[in-house]
């Protein structure tokens, strides 16, 4: 095990992580500008209007593409698996 394999599964994992919380930060930015206009055009000033939205937002993404995300971080750590077992041999 070489220093550029060690940055290849530092990159992978980083790329893997971005990959999976994507659509859950992309989620809460969007719905976090929408009720923030909202907020800046009715003058409402209350922290529920911008919590409930997001978490409902969140949960409607994780159910979405839970599955998605479930088979992305398996295939990830499947991988990594099989290069430990690789180098234990």
């Amino acid at each position: 095990m070489d220093g550029s394999f060690i940055m290849f599964l530092g990159r992978h994992t980083l790329e893997t992580t971005l990959l999976v919380s994507a659509p859950i930060l992309l989620t809460c930015m969007i719905v976090g500008v929408a009720i923030t206009l909202l907020q800046a055009v009715t003058s409402i000033r209350d922290m529920t209007l911008t919590i409930v939205p997001k978490l409902l937002a969140v949960g409607a993404v994780t159910l979405l593409f839970g599955g998605w995300m479930l088979q992305v971080v398996l295939r990830f750590f499947h991988e990594i698996f099989g290069y430990i077992q690789n180098i234990g041999h």
